[in-house]
């Protein structure tokens, strides 16, 4: 004997829905917020006058001899940098409105493709522009078009590595998605979307992954000029007035001395002091834990409830300018902290970066397929003053 149930009468339910999930990844930038942002980059290339010291000419006693300050001349050159999404015809129109789906197609895409543009900029802007996500020594394991990396510790860094990012090996064309990141142990597993190239058969070596086309494209970023010890940033030889403090804490843990000698550096070399610190969220833990005992409790005798407090709101660092923030960010390697003094690091964007509008409307019709698609992005270069900002590398983790 068969009753009415929901499962074999299933047909004449609908379903309820609730609503869409939060993001459940980290897409804040406290540092990309700060920066200043110019939209005026015209021409083949920027070009500035940079002071690197004082002029002579100075003495006493009699008339000394005079002589010219040194200049370097400072070239911007501006980056291609996209995000792109494509979407189907049909999906547009069955998601028209709320009784089709939980968002319309069209502007859940325009969100998530801002979202991936914005999170890839946060990742050019603490990189080394060269545009590497980390590397890996040896040949690889799993399959041709399934081989799974292990990402050096020195390169590691969780936040380069997404899935569903597309990307590339050493000059070879093929392309490879990411389709899982093991954080245990830096094991990436990529699969082959085009070409031959089999990533099993390597070789020896140490061997660099890459945001797929950005192998030496990205504009430059914090680790590239503020670990320059050498060669040239910008087109001016890196130097004693051109470079940046530089403290190796040599598998040391964070102390508040060093802290201090940082930021006393940076300020004893340009006369200005960093106005925000940046750091991983394991040497944050670790500033945390280290002011803990620091802690001033204020007891209200007549308060009707006591309440134990642990940890901190948020954490300042006094500086001879007053206090400044420190902020986790999850593109900052484990064992480093950056001192920077926001007011010389500049975005340098061509005009109308954003949408790609130019022919009166963002979602273009494919010519071969029935879909639309859209492009985000612009053309500019970061130009980070060196001798203003400081970096503390090596801390134990």
């Amino acid at each position: 004997m068969a009753n009415f149930n929901i499962t074999d009468a299933s047909a004449l339910f609908k379903q309820k829905y609730g609503k869409i999930s939060d993001n459940v990844y980290n897409s804040a930038n406290v540092t990309l917020g700060r920066i200043k942002k110019e939209y005026n980059f015209v021409g083949k290339e920027m070009k500035l006058p940079v002071p690197t010291g004082f002029s002579g000419g100075v003495g006493s006693g009699s008339l000394p001899a005079a002589n010219i300050a040194n200049y370097g001349d400072l070239t911007l050159t501006a980056k291609k940098v996209y995000a792109v999404c494509e979407i189907d015809r049909e999906t547009i129109k069955a998601s028209i409105n709320n009784e089709g789906a939980f968002v319309e197609a069209t502007k859940h895409t325009v969100q998530k493709t801002v979202e991936s543009w914005t999170r890839n900029a946060s990742r050019i802007l603490f990189g080394d522009g060269t545009g590497a996500l980390g590397s890996f020594s040896g040949s690889s394991s799993g399959t041709a078009t399934d081989p799974v990396i292990t990402i050096t510790a020195a390169t590691w860094k969780e936040a380069n590595f997404e899935e569903g990012d597309f990307c590339n090996v050493n000059t070879l064309a093929s392309v490879f998605e990411v389709v899982s990141v093991d954080p245990s142990t830096r094991a990436v597993t990529l699969q082959r979307i085009s070409g031959s190239d089999d990533l099993t058969m390597i070789g020896a070596g140490t061997h660099v992954v890459y945001m797929q086309n950005s192998r030496n494209n990205d504009p430059l970023g914090l680790k590239g000029v503020c670990d320059a010890t050498s060669s040239t940033l910008y087109g001016i030889n890196v130097g004693r007035r051109w470079q940046s403090v530089q403290e190796a804490a040599g598998g040391a843990g964070i102390t508040v001395d060093r802290m201090n000698k940082v930021m006393l550096e940076v300020q004893r070399r340009s006369g200005k002091v960093p106005d925000l610190i940046v750091t991983s969220f394991t040497q944050y833990r670790k500033i945390m834990n280290l002011l803990e005992d620091q802690k001033q409790y204020i007891v209200e005798p007549r308060s009707p409830e006591l309440k134990g407090k642990v940890s901190f709101k948020g954490l300042e660092f006094m500086s001879a300018a007053g206090s400044i923030g420190i902020f986790p960010e999850r593109f900052v390697e484990d064992d480093r902290m950056y001192f920077l003094n926001t007011n010389y690091i500049t975005a340098h964007h061509r005009p109308d970066m954003g949408w790609f509008d130019d022919d009166g409307t963002v979602f273009l019709r494919s010519a071969s397929a029935d879909t639309y698609g859209a492009r985000y992005g612009g053309y500019y270069q970061n130009l980070i003053i060196p001798a203003f900002q400081g970096v503390l590398t090596g801390l134990a983790t």
